[in-house]
């Protein structure tokens, strides 16, 4: 039985995004700085399209400052939530659950990448549902050295210590590592032009898969 949510509530994503004029630097030398905007903000639409037709979701917070991505991340059922200034990453994903628990105090939150275009919402469940399992858990990323996925259970505190080689401070920190084969959706984050190709072979969403065309065009 998982034990990730309060009365059957469900999680609390938080998903953080720069601002799109920032975001995914890497991506410009492989398909140009005109596209990586763009991209950055398909790829959002993407991970927060498929967090939402999770079952095991009950809402999607975002944090951002950027203008166009609260409306088109809004108008996909996400609520959006200012960026708090200069504060970075990890400070973004606390006042996301901060604001999350100041509703509802018992929430099961769970900070997720923005940059998962081929998330797939049965593949989240099952991570969510072994992430239930612990009162802190990750899942590493596809290289193996970061993390896409951190959660908290009800009474804890989400703790993160996303940048660089955040798996290994995530398990320092006390987390359990969600060991689950079958979930490469979940692990695919964007960084480089080799990462998009390989998430373009599992298989993205709409979005990315409209705003990819227009760069092989």
């Amino acid at each position: 039985m998982p034990h990730a949510t309060s009365a059957g509530a469900g999680w609390s994503l938080v998903v953080p995004l720069k601002p799109l004029g920032r975001a995914k630097s890497r991506l410009a030398g492989a398909l140009g700085e005109a596209l990586r905007p763009r991209l950055a903000l398909a790829f959002a639409q993407d991970t927060v399209a498929a967090a939402l037709d999770c079952p095991a979701v009950a809402d999607v917070v975002v944090v951002t400052d950027d203008a166009v991505a609260r409306r088109a991340l809004t108008a996909l059922g996400a609520r959006v939530l200012g960026d708090p200034p200069g504060g970075g990453l990890n400070p973004a994903l606390r006042h996301g659950v901060r604001t999350v628990r100041s509703r509802r105090p018992r929430s099961a939150v769970a900070a997720l990448n923005a940059d998962l275009p081929a998330l797939r919402p049965e593949e989240l469940t099952r991570v969510l549902n072994a992430a239930g399992e612990f009162p802190r858990a990750f899942l590493a990323d596809a290289a193996g050295v970061g993390t896409t996925l951190l959660s908290a259970r009800p009474g804890n505190e989400l703790e993160p210590c996303f940048g660089g080689a955040s798996r290994e401070r995530h398990r320092r920190s006390g987390a359990g590592e969600v060991a689950l084969v079958g979930v490469d959706s979940v692990r695919r984050d964007v960084d480089t032009g080799a990462d998009l190709r390989a998430a373009l072979e599992l298989g993205v969403g709409r979005y990315t898969l409209r705003t990819s065309a227009a760069s092989r065009r």
